[in-house]
C-alpha cells in the first residue's frame, strides 16, 4: 500500500523518487516508486502488437557495468534518448521482482531525481510482495 502522502501517477513517481534521492530509503516513497508505472525504452520500430515478452534495452557504461534506464514520463525519456519514441509501460515492483543478478537500473537519467541502483538494490528495494 501507498502513502498517502505520495499520490499516483508520474509526479508522485518523481516526487518519491526526490525523497528517496534526497532522504535515503525512505519506505513511503519506496513502496510508491515500487506501485509507480514506468517506461522501458523499447529499441524496435517495428509495428504491430507488442511482443509479449519484455526485452530490456541495456548500456554499457565506461567502467563496464550495464545499465537499464526506465522513466517517469514520456518527455523524460525523450530528453535522455532523443532518438528512443518508442516504449513498454510496466509497474517499477513487477519488473524488479524478476530483476537479472548483473544490471544495474536508473530511473529518470539526467534529471535531478536520478536514481541509480544496484542489481541488489533493485531487488531489496523495489521488489514488493503485494504487487
Amino acid at each position: 500500500m501507498t502513502d498517502p502522502q505520495f499520490e499516483r501517477g508520474p509526479l508522485a513517481a518523481q516526487q518519491a523518487l526526490r525523497t528517496v534521492v534526497e532522504k535515503g530509503a525512505d519506505q513511503a516513497a519506496l513502496s510508491t516508486l515500487a506501485h509507480s508505472e514506468v517506461l522501458v525504452p523499447a529499441a524496435t520500430d517495428a509495428e504491430g502488437p507488442a511482443p509479449k515478452a519484455l526485452t530490456l534495452p541495456v548500456f554499457e557504461q565506461e567502467d563496464g557495468t550495464e545499465l537499464v534506464p526506465v522513466f517517469t514520463t514520456q518527455e523524460r525519456m525523450e530528453h535522455a534518448l532523443p532518438r528512443m519514441r518508442r516504449h513498454r509501460s510496466v509497474l517499477l515492483g513487477v519488473l524488479a521482482h524478476g530483476w537479472p543478478s548483473d544490471l544495474s537500473l536508473v530511473i529518470d537519467a539526467g534529471t535531478p531525481e536520478q536514481l541509480a541502483l544496484t542489481a541488489n538494490g533493485v531487488r531489496a528495494l523495489l521488489d514488493r510482495g503485494d504487487i
